[in-house]
């Protein structure tokens, strides 16, 4: 196989991984065995220590002292606050409703490039910007769970902050990422998110009743931790070296078709016509502002 081929692979596996991603965690935190909060410090943890194991065996660079600032402030959008309202968001909303309001990252990502760095917006951007926000409205509103218990429109609220969170996290590393290999990136972002959840996260991982695990929990833990989280870090650098970043970009569309097949199998979320209806607006949302407009003779 080429390269790319293996990219294009590796690209998939990293969806995957995330679309199942939104079962294993909502069911180990519905079902008691982590709270949302925990499950962010091992998620985070874990992945800083395997991350800084694998660095040992890459070439070492050398970071600016100023840097170090950026790295910090991308900890906070990237890991703290991206993390700590994904994973309580996906405790009170449902894994389809998570993963389509995820792929709304774009439009947020055009909306703060054009107030950040000046990006001009087209009409048709702005169409789609509006398109996407009525469907996550849509979705928000009148979306249900099948679950008792759980709380919709907070949760998809905290996922819409994440979206947010996670938006600003790419603004601020736009330049780093092209300054440093993505190895050195990430331990680094890892480590000061590490430290960063700590005042939220300690008291709850240390109540953690480890002897009540079930072999399903430790599983989802672990899929979490080095599937969901170290995995899709170590082979996205991969697909980023061969394939254009659009390219890399329309993927993102998988991670609401394998999280909604995989709720749906496991029987932790089913489909109605709300978020099929929702899922269209906001696929075409988000078409129309990463669309390229025509270039003129």
């Amino acid at each position: 196989m080429s390269t790319r081929q293996y990219a294009i692979i590796a690209l998939f596996i990293v969806q995957l991984l995330y679309g199942m991603n939104y079962t294993f965690a909502k069911s180990v935190i519905n079902e008691g065995f982590v709270t949302s909060f925990s499950l962010v410090f091992l998620r985070v943890v874990g992945a800083t220590i395997l991350f800084w194991i694998f660095g040992l065996f890459q070439k070492q660079e050398k970071i600016a002292l100023k840097d170090y600032f950026t790295f910090f402030l991308a900890a906070i959008f990237g890991v703290v606050v991206n993390m700590l309202l994904f994973l309580k968001g996906l405790e009170l909303t449902t894994p389809i409703h998570a993963a389509v309001i995820v792929t709304i990252t774009p439009i947020i990502i055009l909306i703060l490039s054009s107030v950040l760095l000046s990006e001009k917006i087209t009409k048709m951007k702005a169409f789609g910007v509006f398109l996407g926000f009525c469907g996550g409205v849509l979705l928000t509103v009148l979306g249900k769970s099948t679950r008792v218990g759980d709380n919709v429109a907070l949760g998809n609220l905290f996922i819409f902050i994440n979206a947010i969170s996670y938006s600003i996290y790419i603004i601020i590393i736009k330049k780093l990422t092209a300054k440093y290999h993505p190895f050195t990136f990430i331990k680094w972002l890892f480590l000061f998110g590490s430290i960063l959840i700590l005042p939220f996260c300690y008291t709850d991982t240390t109540q953690i009743e480890w002897h009540d695990f079930t072999s399903y929990a430790w599983f989802s833990v672990l899929f979490v931790v080095i599937g969901a989280t170290f995995g899709t870090y170590l082979l996205n650098p991969l697909a980023l070296k061969s394939l254009r970043a659009s390219t890399v970009g329309v993927f993102i569309y998988l991670q609401p078709v394998i999280a909604g097949l995989f709720a749906i199998a496991m029987g932790v979320d089913a489909v109605s016509p709300v978020k099929l209806i929702a899922m269209v607006m906001i696929f075409s949302g988000v078409y129309l502002v990463t669309k390229k407009p025509k270039v003129s003779a």
